[in-house]
């Protein structure tokens, strides 16, 4: 399905599988997802599943500080694609289209995609 990772923050190296629902994240205990970060609202954000076209949207619930969608913020319903990240408060997390069987597995693969992105540098620096 698909799957939320927490890659700094306060809750930094949680992982979080979707199983095609919607979930909250915020600083409620009462949400799927419970962010120890003052900046973070109560209810801050929505994860909304579309049965439709099996596709994920965040939502932003009208939190204080705003979300940040690939540093824009969101306005809007917006829909996720993999390697999307979310901000906030001082938390990022990393919607991936992907289920992994536990969290060290998520990590290694957000490690191993983060590489990809890096340059070579050959020579004496």
């Amino acid at each position: 399905m698909a799957s939320i990772l927490i890659v700094s923050g306060p809750n930094e190296g949680e992982y979080h599988p979707l199983r095609g629902s919607t979930i909250e994240v915020g600083r409620d205990e009462g949400c799927t997802i419970q962010i120890a970060d003052d900046r973070v609202s109560r209810r801050h954000l929505r994860i909304r599943f579309d049965d439709r076209d099996r596709s994920y949207h965040a939502v932003d619930e009208k939190s204080a500080n705003g979300t940040l969608h690939n540093d824009r913020r969101i306005t809007a319903d917006t829909r996720l694609a993999d390697g999307d990240i979310l901000a906030i408060g001082r938390t990022e997390l990393m919607f991936s289209e992907l289920d992994f069987a536990d969290d060290e597995t998520a990590f290694k693969h957000y490690r191993k995609k983060g590489e990809r992105g890096k340059s070579t540098i050959i020579g004496p620096q």
